[in-house]
């Protein structure tokens, strides 16, 4: 009998002694290797690594590739000409020649520069020139040279004049641009947002993990105390049965918790784009920042104005817009008549060997000759010895222009869709505002809420096996007030880390979502 009540003795002892409820317990060392990261240190590594990231960094550098290739329309156009020729013809009367053909060597040289003008015209800048030297008898002059300096300007009047219309797919390659420039960022805004929640997931689990284990020991250890009043007589074996239950279903939950785990391990690894040297031996993840619980104060009215400042979608949908209108006034301009002036200036000037006759210089008798060069014909030309100039207008008017009035009609259509769809993502980015700042605020009311349930649970648990210790409860309820518990705090921590994400959410809703987390596009990029 000694032996028994030394036996109660210990058990009674057991069932007195304080439970400690709450207490966070730490997995089991990882055999093998593991990767421990701050929130922070895995956003960074996440813009420095990821390939999909990594990919659509090139968008932008393609659409500036474009952009200089509009661009190069104003790049001065040179151009060079050169011939040289013979000709020998039959003399058909003695006036044409001595003797029985005539001999004429000629050489022609051109050059210009020309260069679009910004409200859709062109000027030229040109030098043409030959030198004449025949055998044909009566010349006066010969060999003989030319040489014209010329400036040409043509500019449309009507159809394809302005600033606008003339530069029309430079103007569309900036804005598609800036499309790509922005759409770069939105995606590094959605990368951060689903790298925090893929790391706040990861702490979730493997929190659900703790809370699992803890209240598996629970029932372990509330199973012992059952064996050992069975041991000494107090309690049927049959009311094992419940607790031996117990135990095998949060070993269950235990197994799913685990593969939960594994689950956001890999999703993160994923994301982090690991090497293959990174990855070999490594066991697990182990984040290293635990999700906060500190009220955030916002502001329907400033998270508004923050997200008609800064939203990336919404700055998309207003580049289109302007590449709309600019479609809409070139197709415009393209229904009107062609109207074009035309003015230029020129200056000639002729050089070459002068020769003297005896009389009529059909008789063939040469006195001498008097030298002469190409370089006099240059100088009489860029001297502006001999102006000539003109201004002609020309005007074309189609008797129908069926294909460009149903191409002002589309721009239109498409105009007016761009504006009802930018006035449609306006009001769901007010929408999507205020469901972010309502659940902000609901799931911190959440946490609290949560926390004085999981407070009172503990309190009910230790109620209940204080009341099963002095024989006023069963088994049963202990077990239930064990899975409320558990339950309790696994709901506060979701509350917890979907408050933590409701933050991060509501700053992309805003388009801060960078400016907190003090990262730049310039960094990224440069990397």
């Amino acid at each position: 009998m000694s032996k028994r009540f030394l036996v109660l003795a210990i058990l009674i002892a057991a069932l007195a002694g304080p439970l400690v409820l709450g207490a966070q317990q730490t997995p089991p060392p990882a055999q093998g290797k593991t990767l421990s990261l701050t929130l922070d240190e895995c956003i960074a590594r996440v813009l420095q690594k990821n390939v999909s990231l990594q990919a659509s960094v090139l968008s932008p550098q393609l659409s500036e590739m474009s952009l200089k290739q509009a661009g190069e329309k104003y790049y001065p156009s040179l151009s060079f000409n050169y011939t040289n020729s013979a000709s020998r013809n039959a003399s058909y009367s003695w006036l044409d020649a001595a003797t029985g053909n005539v001999v004429t060597l000629s050489g022609q040289y051109s050059s210009s520069i020309t260069q679009q003008v910004p409200f859709g015209g062109n000027a030229q800048i040109s030098l043409n020139g030959n030198k004449t030297d025949s055998t044909s008898r009566g010349q006066t002059i010969n060999p003989r040279y030319q040489a014209t300096l010329s400036f040409n300007f043509t500019q449309p009047l009507l159809q394809g004049f302005g600033y606008k219309i003339s530069n029309y797919s430079i103007l569309v390659a900036r804005n598609n641009l800036d499309v790509s420039e922005t759409s770069f960022i939105k995606t590094v805004q959605d990368m951060v947002y689903t790298v925090t929640s893929a790391y706040w997931q990861l702490v979730q689990s493997i929190e659900n993990l703790n809370v699992q284990r803890m209240s598996l020991q629970l029932s372990k250890d509330f199973l012992a105390k059952n064996q050992l009043s069975v041991e000494i007589g107090t309690l049927s074996p049959l009311d094992l049965l419940s607790a031996q239950s117990e135990v095998a279903s949060r070993e269950a939950s235990i197994l799913a918790a685990e593969a939960s785990v594994n689950n956001n391990e890999d999703n993160l690894k994923m994301l982090l784009n690991l090497t293959e040297d990174e990855e070999k031996g490594l066991t697990a993840i182990l984040p290293l920042d635990k999700p906060l619980l500190e009220e955030t104060k916002a502001d329907l009215d400033q998270a508004l104005m923050l997200a008609m400042q800064k939203r990336t979608d919404l700055k998309i949908s207003q580049i289109g817009l302007k590449s709309q209108e600019l479609s809409l006034n070139y197709t415009k301009n393209q229904t009107l008549p062609s109207l074009s002036l035309t003015a230029s200036y020129s200056s000639p000037g002729v050089s070459g060997t002068q020769i003297l006759y005896d009389g009529n210089p059909l008789n063939g008798i040469v006195l001498g000759t008097i030298p002469g060069g190409a370089s006099g014909a240059m100088s009489d030309a860029f001297a502006f010895k001999y102006k000539n100039w003109s201004i002609r207008l020309n005007l074309s008017v189609p008797l129908s222009n069926v294909i460009s009035r149903a191409n002002l009609a589309q721009a239109r259509l498409n105009m007016d869709q761009a504006l009802l769809n930018l006035e449609n993502q306006q009001k769901q980015v007010v929408l999507e505002i205020r469901n972010a700042v309502r659940s902000l605020q609901t799931t911190y009311k959440q946490v609290q809420a949560y926390k004085t349930a999981r407070e009172l649970a503990e309190r009910k648990l230790q109620a209940e096996e204080e009341k099963l210790r002095i024989g006023q409860s069963t088994n049963y309820f202990v077990l239930q007030y064990q899975r409320d518990l558990t339950s309790a705090r696994i709901l506060e921590l979701a509350a917890i880390v979907s408050y933590n994400l409701a933050q991060v959410a509501l700053d992309r809703s805003t388009g801060v979502i960078l400016e907190k987390r003090n990262i730049k596009i310039a960094d990224i990029i440069s990397n």
